[in-house]
């Protein structure tokens, strides 16, 4: 117990405005401590790992396959509309690419009234190698992309395979102005709702003994197939980094899975200065547990 003291200690004493915590470990959550109200709040890029979910499941259905094109999941009149040089090349771009944001060259969102026209129309070089350049641009592709391979709203579909079988009530979304996924950013969860996701995880996609993500999906998804500089690694919509990996929203809200340890550390808040200050005193408490 000494060691969920000093964690509550060092955020308290970080004076970092937090909304909550929770731990899970040894098979249940040893930990839970709301500073804030018991609600739903920003998840911000969380929603990116949620996207990366809802491939897995697609792919293990036969519905997507991340070695294709993403371009073969797209509506074609948008693709019509591209320069032909550019579109041969983006044609030959896997989903996978994306997945790893390993695609540079676009802006960090998608603007305009329709944003997959303002995204298809980018001055990308689609033949450049590989190198991680991190967007909210890539994801929303990709989001589109399963979309459009499950044939209904994704989240629809993530409400029936994923969130209503873990009793989460369908969380709220964000989508474009044609109705399209955004997939990068714009979901709402709670504290202990994310939590959830990061325990599905630990558990290779298991919840309650009913696999609900494939466990050889959440081994690919969490490890490292990018290199993100200091920030560590990048597999699918997850950062990885040493012995754990997370779930991570951009000011404050993540979700640290430590399968050596069978350990989550699951917070969320609005910390805009020092987000990072808050990520070093949880990888703190799970290194000396």
């Amino acid at each position: 117990m000494n060691q969920y003291r000093q964690l509550l200690e060092s955020l308290r004493a970080s004076k970092l405005k937090i909304h909550g915590i929770e731990v899970y470990r040894g098979g249940g959550v040893s930990l839970r401590e709301m500073t804030g109200h018991d609600v739903r709040y920003p998840a911000y890029s969380a929603t990116k790992s949620v996207t990366s979910l809802a491939i897995g499941i697609a792919e293990a259905e036969g519905k997507i396959d991340i070695s294709r094109p993403l371009a073969d999941y797209l509506d074609t009149a948008y693709l019509s509309a591209m320069p032909e040089d550019k579109r041969e090349a983006f044609s030959r771009l896997p989903v996978e690419r994306f997945l790893t944001m390993t695609v540079s060259g676009y802006s960090f969102r998608p603007e305009g009234e329709d944003w997959l026209s303002n995204v298809l129309g980018a001055d990308v070089d689609y033949s450049a190698q590989p190198q991680f350049h991190y967007t909210n641009v890539q994801a929303y592709l990709a989001g589109i992309a399963c979309e459009n391979a499950v044939g209904m709203p994704l989240d629809q579909y993530l409400t029936q395979r994923l969130f209503e079988p873990m009793g989460i009530e369908a969380p709220e979304f964000r989508k474009d102005a044609q109705g399209r996924f955004y997939g990068a950013s714009g979901m709402y969860l709670t504290v202990h709702e994310l939590a959830q996701l990061g325990v599905l995880c630990l558990n290779e996609g298991s919840y309650e003994g009913r696999q609900l993500v494939p466990a050889e999906w959440i081994r690919r998804a969490s490890g490292s197939h990018a290199d993100a500089g200091d920030k560590g690694g990048y597999g699918y919509y997850f950062w990885q980094n040493g012995n754990t990996y997370s779930i991570s929203g951009k000011w404050g809200q993540r979700s640290i899975v430590c399968p050596e340890k069978g350990t989550v550390v699951t917070y969320m808040a609005d910390v805009r200065s020092e987000p990072e200050k808050l990520q070093r005193i949880a990888e703190e408490f799970i290194a000396n547990i």
